[in-house]
């Protein structure tokens, strides 16, 4: 009974507070995300505790009454815990109160103490998200970086709550009262930042080496899909490329970028990347991990900005992705806004109505779903018409004595018609400039050999 309850969800409250400059639809996005940000982390949240207040309370964030009301309800539902069915009851007991905002320490353990349980903040739920879900050697330090950056301050309050027993270590030989544990814990920290910064740079040369192929890719044509967490990109990147990519209905599944073959595969061929995605107030500590896992953007030649047309804020997700984009040196890549989820609206009318408004709104912009194959296929076409727009028409000639290069003119090119004659076949082929003349090329040296 006891395993099944630990398997169950954390059971876990939000609470936050509304500033005067803070819109009701803003507020209310807000508190969506990091329900879902809870979700990704294993919690359950049953309730949401909200206030408004012209400021936050210095001491502990929320109001003295907030506070009281929370405390009550946490403890209503320790009082499940005093029945004969303890096991099973531990499950209903409230683990954490999650705050919307990043508060300081001081104001964590106020809180913690007051309320009588663990207090997240939103800071430290998305950091824990990155922990968890960070694979390459350089986002594991960086995440690990910020991650310390973040408790070390904070090892204070957790010896206030601790109380006086362990916070002090006696002096060598009773000469002199010796460090505290929380000295010796934030040396500690301070020497494994260091550690983990000499890491990151010896990881240069290997990035440089990634870059280099991440260019060589360009060079075939790529694609990089960008937009806010939840929009539907790794749904949208297994509909376009064929391939089994992780789809969760979960913020942060995945940190890692991956890369497929746009499928059908077309003439060029051209290599679709999957971003991370995005999230207002990103923790500053994470800011560089987050970066790092957008050069797949920078390096690509089209952006398929995707945003979930059936999100009410999504003109406020559309702004933070715009913002990331400009701060990493992306703004002048082209790009598609692909409006997706348009399933997700209403009914067929609802839907008519608008993908309308945001064609009118938005010009150049595709709506449709990933989940329906006529959509993607037309997504399909656009990608593959930017790519075709330079192409240039030309004729190839191929020697019979050469005919096992035959495969590379398919591979590279679009035939448009071949005929044959005594010495070769002749080829009218689309493709891209350079292409073509090192066709030529190999095919004129394989003539004279």
């Amino acid at each position: 009974m006891r395993k099944e309850a630990q398997e169950q969800p954390i059971r876990a409250v939000v609470a936050a507070v509304q500033l005067p400059n803070v819109t009701d639809m803003e507020f209310d996005a807000s508190l969506a995300e990091l329900r879902e940000l809870a979700k990704t982390l294993g919690y359950e949240v049953v309730h949401t505790f909200t206030q408004k207040r012209t400021s936050f309370d210095t001491t502990a964030y929320l109001g003295v009454g907030k506070r009281e009301e929370i405390h009550q309800y946490v403890n209503s539902d320790f009082a499940l815990v005093g029945s004969p069915q303890a096991d099973v009851a531990e499950a209903d007991r409230i683990e954490a109160v999650l705050v919307d905002h990043e508060i300081s320490p001081s104001q964590a353990r106020n809180l913690e103490k007051e309320v009588g349980c663990a207090v997240m903040d939103r800071t430290m739920v998305i950091l824990e998200i990155f922990h968890r879900n960070a694979r390459s050697p350089a986002a594991r330090a960086q995440v690990e970086i910020a991650r310390l950056g973040y408790m070390a301050p904070r090892l204070r309050e957790m010896a206030k709550l601790a109380g006086p027993q362990g916070r002090q270590r006696s002096g060598t030989g009773g000469r002199g009262a010796g460090e505290s544990h929380t000295e010796l814990d934030r040396r500690k920290i301070r020497d494994r930042i260091a550690e983990l910064q000499l890491d990151i740079i010896a990881m240069d040369a290997d990035r440089k080496i990634q870059r280099a192929r991440r260019q060589e890719r360009r060079s075939q044509a790529s694609v990089a899909l960008v937009g806010y967490t939840n929009a539907g990109k790794s749904t949208l990147m297994r509909a376009l490329t064929g391939s089994e990519v992780l789809v969760a209905n979960k913020l942060f599944a995945t940190l890692d970028t991956t890369v497929r073959a746009l499928y059908p595969e077309s003439v060029p061929r051209v290599l679709v990347s999957d971003t991370v995605g995005f999230i207002k107030n990103l923790p500053h500590g994470l800011v560089a991990s987050f970066k790092s896992t957008l050069d797949e953007a920078l390096d690509a030649s089209l952006l398929l900005h995707v945003i979930d047309a059936s999100d009410p804020g999504f003109e406020r997700q559309l702004e933070v992705t715009n913002d990331v984009l400009a701060e990493i040196g992306a703004q002048d890549i082209p790009r598609i806004r692909i409006f997706n989820k348009i399933d997700h609206v209403g009914d067929t009318a609802a839907q008519a109505e608008c993908e309308a408004a945001l064609k009118a709104k938005y010009p150049g912009c595709i709506v449709m779903s990933a989940r329906r194959p006529d959509d993607v296929a037309k997504l399909h076409k656009a990608i593959v018409e930017f790519f075709q727009r330079d192409l240039v028409e030309a004729e190839l000639f191929l020697p019979w004595s050469a005919q096992q290069l035959r495969s590379e003119v398919y591979a590279n090119c679009k035939v448009l018609a071949e005929r044959a004659d005594e010495e070769g076949a002749y080829f009218r082929v689309r493709g891209e400039a350079d292409v073509l003349q090192a066709l030529r090329e190999k095919f004129g040296q394989a003539r004279k050999n």
